[in-house]
């Protein structure tokens, strides 16, 4: 054996939890208490204000994805903290127009509803590992984001209309992605206890 063959091979790096895309996402949790007093304010400007503050944390989302993925910061931090900073905000928009008396208050439970539901289950399989976002999911973010925007955005009567038809759009992928996230769980589990029972340790954790 030569001396270049007994050399071993670097342990596998983990990026930080405290990096630049983490960071964003808790940046954007601190900006829905200030968006939800904007919602409230009277005056017209205050609601541009808070269109405002929505859509650059809704922008957020996009930013500290694409910066995880191109530099390889993606952590089970990550994948954990930024749907519950996307359900913080598009959650409490809902919330808003529902008793602003804006949105249907079903609507809004019904995909609150979901989104939560969907969180808990995220943590209730987290021992056999993390499920990450899917392509569904984020179209489904995509839709609550653009449906609420319109909603946010001072609109006249007659334009009403394209909100309530992508806020419906929106429901019915948050709908179905919930169903896909709740096959995926159970596949988890069942993959993992075949791999070595309910103590088997998950699979990517180290």
């Amino acid at each position: 054996m030569n001396a270049q063959e007994s050399v071993p091979a670097p342990a596998p790096q983990h990026p930080p939890v405290w990096n630049i895309a983490n960071v964003l996402t808790m940046v954007r949790l601190v900006m829905v208490p200030l968006f939800v007093v904007l919602m409230f304010l009277p005056e017209t400007g205050w609601r541009y204000a808070a269109f405002a503050v929505f859509v650059v944390a809704a922008v957020t989302d996009r930013v500290d994805g694409e910066l995880a993925r191109r530099r390889n910061l993606v952590t089970d931090f990550g994948k954990i903290a930024d749907p519950i900073a996307d359900k913080a905000l598009t959650g409490s928009a809902l919330v808003v127009l529902s008793l602003l008396g804006e949105l249907w208050w079903a609507v809004t439970a019904a995909i609150l509803v979901r989104e939560f539901g969907i969180t808990l289950l995220r943590f209730a399989v987290i021992r056999y590992g993390v499920i990450p976002a899917s392509r569904g999911g984020k179209l489904k973010t995509v839709l609550q984001v653009v449906a609420i925007a319109v909603y946010l955005f001072p609109l006249p009567e007659p334009l009403h209309l394209a909100a309530h038809v992508l806020m419906g759009a929106a429901l019915a992928v948050t709908l179905w992605t919930g169903g896909d996230y709740v096959f995926q769980a159970f596949r988890l589990r069942r993959k993992a206890r075949k791999a070595g029972g309910d103590g088997a340790e998950p699979e990517g954790e180290g």
